[in-house]
């Protein structure tokens, strides 16, 4: 059998042999033709290819978006500040609430005692180091700030909120970091996850293309790429993500060229810039710093194994694991990195098993930060086109330091949509607001509102809307006369009786009261207490109604019409230029233009410009003078128009406002400041339609509902340079304390009534009535 066997078997071994020699001699010619014509094409394509990276690889850059920042809160012994306050600011700035504020970016609460420890920032002047401070609160103030060692702590300031981004031509978030300042493990895990053999290949793997196959044949998914990190920093750079075959072929040969041009540093160094690790709207997350800041609100240096782990494990499908949207999948990708990262040696199994069992840890408010205060940008915008063209703004990787208070802002926002709502009936116009509110003391724009809903989107109010502002107005034309003390105080009586004014077209104009009433002789804090319209004339009349237009222009920029109708508010001006205008006597009588801007650094820190500066101190004579207009503004708020102030619980911010009311209630304003904060609202109409709103009834509950919640200090408007004294009731002359109907007045030192009223008898009878026991 063995014979048949091999006598059946030998005539088919010639031909076996035959047929591979057969097919070789066919092929050969063609693989060899093939090979020709490759090497013929991609020989110049790479040459192509090999020259335009090698020039654009060497001058890469990437249009890093310009940020804006709020300001950076400060937080010292005195200043106003409640627990939910310094919560709500926390948060704005990305810190997260983990119980015990150890780490940089975290804060806990107990009680009115909160820990936190900041993040190290570049302000406008100068670096911020990170600080752990324990901040402790009591009857909306700080009382105490310490370290942890339990020694005071002067000041703290903790790093700003981010508001808004200011992109190039591409909507792409980016913080370019170098090599030497990514996180080793970050580096290292990147390449044993990513790419292996990253320091020996020649930018295409071929070995790591036949052991990614192998794996994940063997696995029945895909658990390993082929692509060395050199031919993905390729394919973002230059090409598409087509799935194609020629698409993988320019990938390598891209790969080769900058693999022979550029160091593996160099290349590095560019993938943790480039890399795509998500996405937000419109907003494309790239790099690790920015994925960083995206999802966990922290810097490079800051982050934990497990967030390492969790940034390296998006690279391969960002989409796929994002956190937010497919937390298990996420989730189950870390994890599986951090065991790759144990694997190679890079962490401990213990560090592992850890680190997998800790939530994902994203931060809570949702990635980055939009125009979060648009009406407020549009200031922005406006402040900074006196020094830089919009253009050199956008992408040119700039810091922008504003002066927003994201809690303010945030609590302006509400008082006017939540006011409004309830004002809004259904036989009154769609109802609108702006709000305008500022640090009384800095003059800095802390927040600005320009329609009910804080969006911004359309007509901003704040800036654009010119109003006629009513009695707002009143107090400027009193300060004129307080100015002049050898003429005017407090106490100087002024008859608030009928008037009448022949007009240059010839009509007459004979202004009436509120309440339709004449309120006879009264002093003129009477008169701008209760907002008397007669009495008001009658004072501007003596002093000129160009003389009032002139101080007008000197204090907000905008000079109104010398028309006598101007004393009682018939101007138009927004809410902003009224803003500026009473910013003066809220601030002690200093000439204080507000700002929006607080400064501009470069992208490597350095000031660029800075408009943060000490204002002028207040000339004497314009310090006193606004020190009685805020004593009478104060008794405005306590006996007058704005008595509601106390009546809703204010009176212990001892607050100066004013109202004001147009023609047919088409308009109401409020003005009023606290020792820290100055807001002016209107609320009306767009299309000019009456309200049915006064002043009082109307944006003063907008002003009321924002400083219930907002953390100010009382208004002590001061004594120096001041005296007081007794008036008789019905002479301006001065009198005994215990004489009937005796009045107490603020008088500019030196100015007192020479002459003097006394009541003999009422003081005879205070002597004997001394010692006696009254109920």
């Amino acid at each position: 059998m063995s014979r048949q066997k091999t006598t059946r078997q030998a005539p088919s071994a010639p031909a076996e042999r035959l047929w591979p020699g057969l097919l070789w001699r066919i092929a050969k010619p063609l693989l060899l033709a093939g090979f020709g014509l490759a090497a013929g094409f991609l020989a110049p394509y790479f040459y192509v290819i090999d020259q335009r990276v090698a020039a654009d690889f060497a001058a890469l850059t990437w249009q890093v978006p310009t940020r804006v920042m709020a300001r950076p809160l400060r937080l010292d012994v005195g200043v106003p500040m409640t627990v939910s306050g310094l919560r709500a600011e926390l948060d704005a700035a990305g810190y997260r609430e983990d119980g015990q504020g150890r780490e940089a970016g975290s804060y806990g609460v107990n009680g009115e005692s909160v820990q936190l420890t900041s993040r190290a920032f570049v302000d406008v002047d100068g670096p911020q180091p990170s600080r752990s401070v324990r901040v402790q609160l009591a009857q909306g103030r700080v009382r105490a700030l310490t370290d942890l060692s339990g020694a005071p702590v002067r000041e703290l300031r903790v790093d700003p909120a981010r508001i808004a981004t200011l992109y190039g031509e591409k909507r792409e978030e980016r913080r370019l970091v170098r090599l030497e300042d990514v996180p080793p493990l970050l580096v290292m895990s990147l390449q044993a996850v990513e790419d292996r053999d990253f320091k020996h290949h020649i930018g295409v793997d071929f070995s790591g293309i036949v052991r990614a196959a192998w794996i994940n044949l063997r696995e029945g998914e895909v658990r390993q790429g082929a692509s060395t990190l050199t031919q993905q920093l390729a394919r973002n750079l230059y090409l598409s993500r087509e799935q194609a075959l020629w698409r993988k072929v320019k990938e390598a040969l891209h790969a080769l060229a900058m693999e022979r041009r550029f160091s593996k540093s160099q290349i590095l160094e560019a993938y943790l810039n480039e890399i795509f690790l998500g996405q937000q709207g419109g907003q494309a997350i790239h790099g690790v710093a920015a994925a960083a800041d995206f999802w966990f609100g922290r810097e490079l240096v800051q982050l934990k194994p497990n967030e390492i782990a969790l940034i390296i494990g998006m690279i391969r499908g960002p989409s796929y694991y994002d956190p937010r949207r497919q937390p298990e999948r996420a989730l189950a990708r870390r994890n599986r990195v951090l065991n790759q990262m144990a694997e190679t040696g890079l962490i401990d199994a213990a560090t592992a098993e850890r680190e997998a069992a800790l939530p994902l840890g994203i931060k809570r408010n949702v990635g980055l930060a939009g125009n979060r205060a648009p009406a407020f940008l549009a200031l922005v915008r406006t402040q900074l086109e006196r020094d830089y063209k919009a253009a050199d703004l956008r992408g040119a990787g700039l810091t922008i330091h504003t002066t927003l208070s994201p809690l303010a802002q945030s609590l302006a926002e509400r008082a006017a949509r939540e006011q409004l709502a309830e004002l809004q009936t259904e036989d009154r116009p769609e109802l609108q607001a702006a709000v305008v509110l500022t640090d009384s003391e800095r003059g800095e724009v802390l927040a600005l509102v320009g329609d009910r809903e804080g969006e911004g989107s359309g007509f901003n109010r704040a800036l654009d809307a010119q109003r006629p502002v009513g009695s707002l107005i009143k107090p400027f034309v009193y300060l004129l006369a307080l100015a002049q003390p050898g003429r005017y105080a407090l106490a100087t009586p002024v008859e608030d009786q009928p008037i009448e004014l022949r007009l240059p077209n010839g009509q007459t104009w004979a202004p009436s009261n509120a309440d339709n009433q004449s309120h006879g002789t009264v002093t003129l804090l009477q008169a701008l207490a209760q907002s008397y319209n007669q009495a008001t004339v009658r004072l501007g009349m003596e002093l000129g109604v160009d003389r009032v237009t002139r101080l007008i222009e000197a204090l907000s920029g905008t000079r109104p019409p010398a028309h006598p109708s101007l004393l009682l508010g018939a101007v138009d001006m927004s809410p902003y230029q009224m803003a500026q205008l009473y910013q003066f006597v809220a601030s002690g009588g200093r000439l204080q233009p507000l700002r929006a801007v607080r400064g501009v650094l470069d992208a490597q820190g350095a000031t660029l410009t800075r408009y943060e500066k000490a204002s002028d101190p207040a000339q004497p004579g314009d310090a006193l003078a606004a020190r009685l207009i805020g004593m009478a503004l104060q008794e405005a708020a306590r006996s007058g128009t704005g008595r509601r102030l106390y009546a809703d619980g204010l009176g212990h911010l001892q607050p100066a406002g004013k109202t004001g009311t147009s023609n047919d209630s088409r308009d109401s304003w409020f003005a009023g400041y606290t020792g820290s904060h100055l807001a002016v609202v209107w609320v009306g109409n767009d299309g000019n339609a009456p309200t049915g709103l006064y002043g009082a009834s109307g944006a003063m509950r907008v002003w009321t509902s924002l400083f219930k919640r907002l953390p100010s200090s009382p208004l002590n408007v001061g004594e120096d340079g001041l005296e007081f004294a007794w008036l008789a009731a019905d002479n301006f002359a001065l009198t005994d304390e215990g004489c009937p109907g005796a009045r107490r007045f603020a008088f500019i030192r030196g100015y007192t009534p020479e002459t003097h009223d006394g009541c003999p008898m009422a003081r005879v009878r205070s002597w004997f009535g001394r010692g006696e026991t009254q109920e």
